[in-house]
């Protein structure tokens, strides 16, 4: 699919009935945020707010706002108490201490792009704006990537299609989706 513009970009998409793939395919899509997020920073300070910029900003901030509370309350419900039960309390203890911080760092840069989407974000506030981005962005990968490399293949493992599809249903009714069949 064509980006409406190249800040855009789209990525893979997975259903509940793999609710694992369906974890890793949401954290494709918050790299990609991520990335868009310092793409904007980039792009702003270049080319001002246009609307490429407003576009971008509210991409983001539809990712952060909707998606990414429903990601983290998968992990909590899902992944954290299965590292508990296997041994991993510290792990899962630091996982759920960063999405702390993450919720508090978004509350902090959210108003920059609700600005950016008004036009309102001006040029001296430009630094102090990418500077809390670009700390957002480095405490999300270093999660994503301890998820990934810690997280994750503890819990896979071990887990009946059944219990995977309760995860994958209970994931689609928060969302108010169909669960899958």
């Amino acid at each position: 699919m064509n980006s409406p513009h190249p800040l855009l970009h789209t990525g893979p998409s997975v259903g509940f009935d793999q609710p694992f793939e369906m974890l890793a395919a949401c954290h494709a899509r918050m790299e990609r945020s991520l990335d868009l997020l310092g793409r904007l920073g980039r792009h702003l300070h270049a080319q001002g707010c246009d609307a490429q910029a407003r576009s971008a900003a509210a991409d983001v901030l539809r990712y952060f706002d909707i998606a990414a509370p429903l990601h983290h309350q998968d992990e909590e419900l899902h992944v954290l108490p299965l590292l508990r039960e296997r041994g991993k309390a510290g792990l899962a203890a630091r996982l759920r201490a960063d999405h702390q911080v993450m919720e508090h760092d978004w509350a902090r840069l959210r108003p920059d792009l609700l600005a950016v989407v008004d036009s309102g974000l001006d040029a001296q506030a430009l630094p102090a704006a990418v500077a809390r981005w670009r700390q957002f962005a480095a405490l999300y990968r270093r999660h994503l990537a301890a998820e990934e490399a810690m997280a994750f293949p503890v819990v896979t493992g071990g887990l009946t299609p059944l219990q995977q599809q309760a995860m994958g249903n209970e994931m689609a009714a928060r969302r108010g989706a169909t669960p899958p069949r």
